[in-house]
């Protein structure tokens, strides 16, 4: 039986302190080794951004590939051995932006793999530019007046496109967070789950004390129903 430490390997990760994507990590490695998934069985395939750094922080089989371009990647790695267990990861930028074409066509395929998008509302790598999910009137060097666009928003996308397990958590609520990565890995079809994961250098507004106000758990909230498209959405 695999254990956490089974998948550290001894490179040491380069994100800023306090950067969510550890936590993020650290989920996936607890959620691979509940499952009882050996290193030599798993691959984690990420694109390009401070997210996608994070196949190289494990010890397993993996590809660090190009902008946006995983998941295509991803699936040729599932179709070509079944056996593996595919876990893709990447950031808001490369998931939503570049890469968003490849990730509705992913939802449609619904090849058996989880894909792990780490949202912080901003590219992270490139130093501080909006990103598909940043808020209207966010300043950032690419937009200095604010940012004119409306977030994506994407569970309703996902949902909208036919996606067969959609979740969204958040990188401090550990346990929700492996218990969904498990059962994205359970499930029978592509398995999209949505992660706040706060970035401290660059994305001043949407920290940690601001997703701490803002979100909800679903569970709370009344006539909600997980089995139900439109109810869902």
């Amino acid at each position: 039986m695999s254990t956490v430490v089974d998948f550290k390997n001894d490179i040491k990760p380069n994100w800023c302190p306090g950067c969510g994507h550890y936590g993020v990590q650290a989920a996936i490695q607890q959620a691979v080794a509940q499952k009882g998934v050996e290193p030599e069985k798993l691959a984690v395939i990420s694109g390009i951004g401070c997210s996608s750094r994070i196949g190289g922080y494990f010890y397993s089989y993996g590809a660090h590939t190009t902008h946006g371009r995983a998941l295509p990647y991803a699936q040729g790695v599932k179709l070509a051995n079944d056996e593996l267990e595919v876990i893709c990861c990447s950031g808001d930028g490369d998931a939503y932006a570049i890469g968003m074409g490849h990730t509705l066509h992913a939802i449609k395929r619904n090849v058996n793999m989880t894909y792990v998008v780490m949202d912080n509302h901003i590219y992270g790598l490139t130093k501080g530019q909006t990103s598909p999910r940043s808020d209207i009137g966010f300043v950032t060097k690419t937009t200095p007046k604010g940012n004119f666009e409306s977030p994506l928003s994407i569970c309703e996308t996902a949902i909208a496109a036919g996606a067969t397990f959609v979740a969204q958590s958040y990188c401090v609520n550990s346990k929700e967070l492996i218990d969904l990565i498990k059962m994205g890995m359970e499930h029978d079809g592509f398995s999209f789950i949505n992660v706040f994961s706060p970035c401290v250098t660059f994305n001043k507004h949407n920290g940690y004390d601001w997703f701490k106000e803002k979100l909800i758990a679903l569970e709370t909230v009344e006539g909600y129903n997980p089995q139900d498209r439109v109810k869902a959405m």
